[in-house]
């Protein structure tokens, strides 16, 4: 099956101009073109704009996301480098989890401080009417 631009914008999650730009920077293959030259991406295309769209969720630098493309097309051959590049992502990837982590501890204690706060207000506000 075949797609349109838009269709695959739609699909993907990601702009026609987004689409564009990976084609222009080369992170995606140019897409077959149909009779009347649009372009016509396929299902693999938006598997591969599905990683893609994860591999920049992670943080991934543009630069590393073309060098990772790059390599895909040297095959098996580049199955090291592409392992490496993902571990190196993973890393940063589980380093950030634990900013966030530490970060949604303290959003949680201040978050039940401040329920204390609101049940102690509550609290003083039924002695006093009592």
């Amino acid at each position: 099956m075949t797609y349109a631009i838009a269709e695959a914008a739609h699909r993907s999650g990601l702009s026609i101009d987004t689409l564009r730009y990976y084609e222009r920077i080369q992170l995606i293959e140019p897409p077959a073109r149909d009779s009347g030259g649009r372009r016509a991406y396929t299902d693999d295309d938006l598997v591969w704009l599905e990683f893609l769209t994860k591999l920049r969720m992670t943080g991934m630098p543009i630069r590393m996301m073309r060098e990772y493309a790059k390599l895909r097309h040297q095959g098996v051959a580049s199955a090291g480098r592409r392992k490496q590049i993902l571990v190196e992502q993973r890393t940063e990837v589980l380093s950030r989890i634990t900013e966030l982590n530490s970060c949604l501890d303290v959003l949680n204690h201040k978050i039940a401080n401040y329920e204390n706060c609101e049940r102690a207000v509550v609290t003083e506000r039924q002695a006093a009417t009592a």
